[in-house]
């Protein structure tokens, strides 16, 4: 089969890797003129996330990139005492396997291992998809098979094929900027909170700056469109001004040129993510929310699962068994994602006072008691850990049983 998928960040390239290894023929098309960096956060990559990573063989380059987070240390707004803990323990407890890697450095990952293969094609968009005919912004009208959105939580083809669909939005916002790498400290993230909001600033070895990311909450979504960045720097202003003076002084920053990235934290709540020849994957699909749901671990695995169930070339079949297999993760990962929410930006100042000490109890306790208490709760911080990565052979769907 020929296939087009749109967006070139993560579920993409994964996608077009497998689909491509099953014999099919892809073709990525990506709005941004060159990679994306676009001043992207840490991200996690839970254990079936690096076991689908290491099949691909570039596990070892994606570690090489860690950020080596070891330290948190948090100061509550109004108070003087930080209070520390140690990040490796919180990461035991959520995976046995377990890698935090800046989205932009894991996308030039799976796009290197994927280019000798795969023709990319930058600087151009999907504008009208009718059954397997596409018209794009600047090139040529094409014909393939199967269409792919693997183009986010604002989907181009999505809002093409699809229309509006359901959303939820969790009452959040993130938003992550960059500042000047001396301003960080490798290996350790601080930041302050206070009810309703905080800001945290890390740094990495490998990393030419620092990050300073921002969670805030809101009981209503904020007026701005998603490609306003001089709106969305002014609603992070007024969220954060005042929130302490280091704070300001990297709100300082966003008058500069480094990369910004600013969204609603919002999941999309369908459950049908096909229709004729054209299939959406990763955020595109079932976004169950930036940095609260495991998105990124589940936009490898739902990529590695629909490329392996498309592999014989029945798309009605495969998209079926696609949604069945994916259905349930999701779910869980939504409800997941909910929670995480309020718990990381609490309300009150006993919320924020709560989370801090619950942050120093469970990272005082030794690594052997803390992740099989962890264990027992594989709905919840075990959750990512517990997804099934299927053994689709080398012929694709139903070779070998799930394991």
């Amino acid at each position: 089969m020929r296939v087009l998928v749109s967006g070139a960040s993560i579920a993409g390239p994964v996608l077009a890797y497998w689909l491509t290894r099953y014999g099919h023929e892809v073709t990525v098309v990506e709005r941004s003129p060159v990679l994306r960096k676009t001043g992207g956060h840490a991200v996690d990559l839970f254990a079936p996330a690096m076991e689908i990573s290491e099949r691909m063989g570039v596990l070892e380059r994606i570690e090489s990139m860690k950020t080596g987070t070891e330290r948190l240390t948090f100061l509550r707004e109004g108070t003087r005492r930080p209070i520390s803990g140690d990040a490796t323990k919180l990461f035991a407890a959520a995976s046995d396997r377990h890698v935090e890697v800046m989205r932009d450095d894991l996308s030039e990952v799976y796009y290197d291992a994927t280019r000798a293969d795969v023709e990319y094609v930058f600087g151009d968009s999907i504008t009208s998809i009718t059954e397997g005919d596409v018209t794009f912004e600047a090139g040529a009208p094409r014909r393939f098979d199967l269409v792919i959105g693997a183009d986010g939580l604002h989907s181009n083809v999505r809002r093409l094929v699809f229309g509006e669909v359901a959303k939820r939005f969790t009452g959040a916002y993130l938003a992550v900027l960059s500042v000047p790498r001396e301003l960080g400290v490798p290996g350790a993230m601080t930041g302050h909170i206070g009810p309703g909001r905080s800001a945290a600033l890390y740094g990495a070895r490998h990393l030419g700056d620092a990050r300073a990311v921002f969670l805030f909450r809101r009981e209503r979504e904020l007026d701005y469109h998603h490609r306003d960045v001089a709106r969305q720097k002014q609603l992070l202003r007024e969220a954060f001004t005042g929130l302490h003076p280091e704070v300001d002084s990297w709100l300082g920053h966003l008058d500069g040129e480094g990369a910004f990235y600013f969204d609603s934290i919002t999941q999309l709540r369908e459950d049908t993510w096909s229709r004729g020849r054209v299939g959406l994957v990763g955020d595109a699909a079932h976004c169950p929310g930036p940095a609260v749901g495991g998105s990124t671990s589940l936009a490898v695995l739902g990529a590695y699962v629909l490329a392996g169930e498309l592999a014989d070339g029945d798309h009605v079949a495969g998209f079926a068994r696609y949604e069945r297999e994916m259905r349930g993760v999701v779910h869980a990962s939504r409800e997941f994602a909910l929670g995480m929410a309020r718990t990381l930006i609490p309300r009150s100042r006993l919320g924020v006072t709560g989370l801090v000490r619950g942050m120093q109890v469970a990272t005082s306790l030794p690594v052997w008691l803390v992740r099989p208490l962890a264990k027992l709760n594989s709905k919840g911080v075990r959750l990512h850990d517990s997804m099934v990565v299927r053994d689709y052979g080398s012929q694709g769907a139903g070779v070998l049983p799930a394991h």
